[in-house]
């Protein structure tokens, strides 16, 4: 071989795992801008349905109503993207969210807030699609890199969009509504985003033909989990995100029962976890993959999350300085409604608040540096996982298998808020972290024993093995 043709065959190397931005920033910038409408919500959804009279199982339950919705139509809309393109199924998804913030910004009772979530859910195959769309426009060794992108908009999303939802509720007088008006502003960004500068990433020719029956729903599911190696990484995903997902619900009204954070105080929380997920998934994840693999990943992933889910269980009880019990009840239970609204008032709030007295700073602290781990690991996994999954299949099921995937996640959001929120209902706000914590650590085990390691991808993935 010529210099020539084996500098050309090392620029072709080098090619082959830099990802190139250019064809990935437009599906990250809707997904960002979609995200922050999402990101606005999160914060706030828990203790607006507790300012209903909401309790922990209930709360857990309205958690529950958008995955359990996903967990049937992720799975439909992404073998319909294989079928018919991944763009119109993108914006038939950011519609239904659309009008599910606007109905969370029109809701004066409770059971409009579930109907919102049904409807988001129900339609709510962004991620999938996102994911599909980057898996189009990478190559196996840039995968990882380009679904850790999705990652970090969520990241950038849990630092711009609380603190858009904590200026909103500063302006407004801590106006629920307004904030889901707010949100709506951005998911309608996010439809024209779509329509007017998302190009199709998966081309008619490359599509199944319309004679082929395709399989879906829980048959798919099923076949899925049957065939070897994939079988175990859709089961890895349902566990983990039973742990984290749960998390992420219940983390709001932990820090509202365990330190007497309001919707604001949680807002600048998610910032500064956002800055964390966007550090590891905007730029450590590409590096470790190519580096150690994605099996590696996971099982880093795995370990640390459990470390942070247990940590954040033994927050010690120390309410905020110049925190006042009866402050926060008025806020719950106050007129925040805009003119000529109905404001959802209650003054039966069925959250245990903490007691006046013993304020500082230990239970803060203690929380900021559980988030550390719990971001770290909550930000590798999911990426990391799914990049295994498209590993392998052949590219005409990448859209199917990252539905149902998403089905399993969305399975996982819907039963763990509800089992977890019982928990935290009947034993406290420490067990449903501690069981989660536990969940996580039989999982590495799990992963340990029986992730195959070849084919995982990544420089570091043979000098990984048997180190967990």
């Amino acid at each position: 071989m010529s210099e020539s043709q084996a500098t050309v065959k090392a620029e072709a190397v080098v090619d082959e795992e830099k990802l190139d931005f250019k064809l990935i920033l437009p599906v990250f910038v809707i997904v960002l801008i979609d995200l922050l409408g999402l990101t606005i919500i999160i914060p706030l959804l828990p203790i607006y349905a507790a300012s209903f009279g909401a309790n922990a199982f209930t709360i857990g339950a309205l958690g529950a109503a958008y995955p359990i919705l996903q967990f049937f139509g992720a799975p439909l809309l992404g073998r319909l993207s294989d079928r018919y393109g991944r763009r119109p199924i993108l914006l038939i998804s950011q519609i239904g969210t659309l009008v599910g913030f606007l109905i969370l910004g029109v809701a004066n009772s409770l059971w409009l807030l579930f109907v919102a979530r049904l409807i988001d859910g129900i339609s709510g195959a962004n991620i999938a699609t996102a994911q599909a769309v980057i898996t189009d426009r990478t190559t196996e060794k840039t995968r990882t890199q380009g679904l850790g992108l999705i990652g970090a908009a969520f990241g950038l999303g849990f630092i711009i969009g609380p603190v858009i939802a904590f200026a909103t509720l500063a302006l407004s007088g801590d106006n629920y509504r307004l904030v889901a008006y707010v949100a709506a502003i951005f998911s309608l960004a996010s439809i024209l985003l779509t329509y007017f500068w998302l190009q199709e990433s998966y081309p008619p020719e490359k599509r199944r033909q319309g004679s082929e029956k395709v399989q879906v729903g829980f048959g798919a599911m099923l076949a899925a989990l049957r065939r070897p190696e994939i079988g175990l990484l859709l089961t890895l995903m349902f566990f983990q995100q039973f742990a984290f997902g749960g998390f992420e619900q219940l983390l709001s009204l932990f820090t509202l029962n365990r330190l007497g954070m309001n919707a604001s105080n949680n807002s600048v929380l998610f910032v500064f976890v956002g800055v964390i997920v966007v550090a590891v998934q905007g730029y450590f994840i590409g590096r470790w993959s190519r580096k150690f693999g994605d099996r590696w990943l996971v099982m880093m992933g795995l370990i640390v999350l459990g470390m942070g889910l247990m940590l954040t269980a033994v927050t010690p009880h120390q309410p905020l300085p110049g925190y006042s019990q009866a402050r926060l009840q008025a806020e719950l239970s106050g007129d925040t409604a805009l003119p000529g609204e109905t404001p959802p008032t209650t003054n039966n709030i069925q959250v245990n608040l903490p007691a006046d007295g013993s304020n500082g700073w230990l239970g803060i602290a203690w929380l900021l540096a559980a988030m550390v781990p719990a971001a770290i690991g909550g930000g590798v996994l999911q990426p990391s996982i799914n990049s295994l999954i498209t590993k392998r299949v052949p590219p005409v099921e990448v859209g199917g298998i990252l539905g149902i995937s998403a089905a399993f996640m969305s399975a996982a959001n819907a039963v763990s808020p509800l089992i977890l929120g019982g928990v935290f209902q009947v034993l406290g706000s420490t067990a449903p972290f501690l069981i989660g914590g536990v969940i996580l650590l039989l999982l590495w085990v799990t992963a340990v024993r029986s992730l195959p390691v070849k084919g995982s991808g990544g420089a570091g993935e043979q000098g990984s093995r048997g180190n967990g």
